[in-house]
């Protein structure tokens, strides 16, 4: 796997100085350019092709502009950051190049991080996919390579523990918290509310995710929470909710940062942002609510990854045979 480089920058891709010359390096093998640099370039020039693909960078950037429309704001923000990877450490290879064996590699280097590994594992795939669609290789060397295996996320976010959070949490970060937990929705989703969203009935979200439809009807807890946030800018007219500095909508990575920094003043570890939508729904599940429809999930076996703290069941067993009870 080629990395960039941190030294002989002024070189081109593959060729290194060693012993008072340079070499061409390939599947590791050295093959001798020269002694004097020209010399070198010149010997280069006369070895080295470029592939009429215009290499993985180029096959990268492609696949990410064809692909991206399908995806999530989101999605694609992750995406975006695993081309970014994948460029970095392809930078010298062409697609047929990249066989199975780098791949592999690529993996193992990312091993201390497997969800990120994993997502990258996964944009290559369909880099590979779209490759192979436009006939740029013969065969998919992703293919066999598995990801990382991730556990399940089972934490619970206790009362607690969400009221100590909330308590070290600015103004803003209450209302975002109050509006996650209440409304059981993504916290992008909380971000992107607008004004017109906020209907008769309740409040209106369409998934930024999956694109699924759901209103989330008024509670007394929740029109105080709106009340808050009109107040948090006032005099500030703008399209959405909530407004972050120089009147652009909330960002995520702004939450995000005000969240760890609550959390660690409030002692709190192994607290994700993402937990509150879990709380959200094992807590809907319990008070007798509609936790899938809350979720606005298509199926109940998606609701249950999010339930948390599943109760044991008390069940009776068979009567014994023979008279006795």
């Amino acid at each position: 796997m080629m990395r960039p480089r941190k030294s002989d920058k002024h070189l081109p891709p593959c060729v290194y100085q060693r012993h008072g010359a340079y070499y061409l390096v390939k599947r590791n093998k050295w093959t001798r350019l020269g002694a004097d640099l020209h010399e070198a370039l010149i010997a280069y020039a006369g070895t080295v092709t470029v592939a009429g693909s215009g290499g993985m960078a180029k096959l990268i950037d492609k696949v990410y502009i064809a692909h991206s429309p399908k995806l999530s704001a989101n999605t694609r923000k992750v995406y975006k950051q695993c081309a970014g990877r994948l460029k970095r450490n392809f930078q010298e290879f062409d697609p047929h190049q990249v066989k199975p064996k780098h791949v592999a590699e690529l993996k193992m280097l990312m091993a201390e991080h497997p969800i990120m590994a994993n997502q990258v594992l996964g944009f290559l795939r369909i880099c590979f996919a779209y490759a192979l669609e436009w006939q740029l290789v013969d065969s998919n060397p992703t293919i066999g390579i598995k990801p990382y295996p991730t556990k399940k996320r089972t934490r619970y976010l206790t009362d607690a523990e969400f009221s100590a959070i909330r308590e070290k949490a600015n103004a803003v970060l209450q209302i975002v918290m109050d509006l996650c937990y209440l409304t059981g929705q993504r916290v992008g989703d909380v971000l992107a509310i607008q004004r017109k969203d906020l209907r008769d009935d309740g409040i209106y979200f369409k998934a930024e995710k999956t694109g699924s439809q759901v209103v989330v009807a008024w509670s007394p807890g929740l029109k105080e929470v709106v009340a808050r946030a009109k107040k948090l800018n006032p005099g500030v007219i703008h399209l959405n909710l909530l407004v972050g500095i120089q009147k652009k909508p909330l960002s995520y990575h702004t939450v995000l940062t005000y969240w760890w920094d609550a959390c660690e003043k409030a002692g709190i570890e192994d607290a994700r942002i993402h937990d509150m939508r879990a709380k959200s729904a094992t807590d809907a599940r319990d008070q007798g609510f509609d936790a899938q429809s809350l979720m606005g999930h298509g199926s109940a076996s998606m609701t249950e990854r999010y339930i948390r703290n599943r109760k044991i069941p008390v069940v009776t067993g068979p009567v014994m045979k023979g008279g006795k009870k």
